[in-house]
């Protein structure tokens, strides 16, 4: 599975963006994805996460109430919709897709090249 995401930019603080990952592959449809992000200087941390139906959703604490991650399997697409944004949401989003353990990025198998999400204040 290739991963390509896109959406990314530069806003205001307060404002909203949708991330799209954009998969390749005939397996998307029966894998769990997740989208991470990270900070100049920071590991890269959990953000959302899907299960491969788009039963389940799961989010960080710091995001909780903000994000909403969907899926559309017919379209092999995720999505990451981010409201309310602050400067401190500044980094690069990763999609990635097959995990072990949703939260764990070192259990996930296919990972995008990644988007900048820049949020001024």
């Amino acid at each position: 599975v290739q991963l390509v995401e896109s959406g990314g930019g530069l806003v205001v603080a307060g404002d909203s963006l949708t991330l799209a990952c954009a998969a390749s592959g005939r397996t998307f449809g029966s894998i769990a994805m997740g989208w991470f992000r990270q900070a100049p200087g920071k590991v890269r941390e959990f953000v959302a996460a899907i299960s491969w139906s788009g039963i389940s959703t799961y989010y960080a604490d710091s995001v909780k109430g903000r994000v909403i991650i969907s899926r559309d399997n017919a379209k092999n697409t995720v999505w990451l919709q981010m409201n309310s944004l602050k400067p401190e949401d500044t980094a690069v989003y990763y999609c990635a897709g097959e995990p072990y353990n949703y939260y764990d990025p070192k259990t996930y198998k296919h990972w995008g090249q990644g988007t900048q999400v820049t949020v001024s204040s």
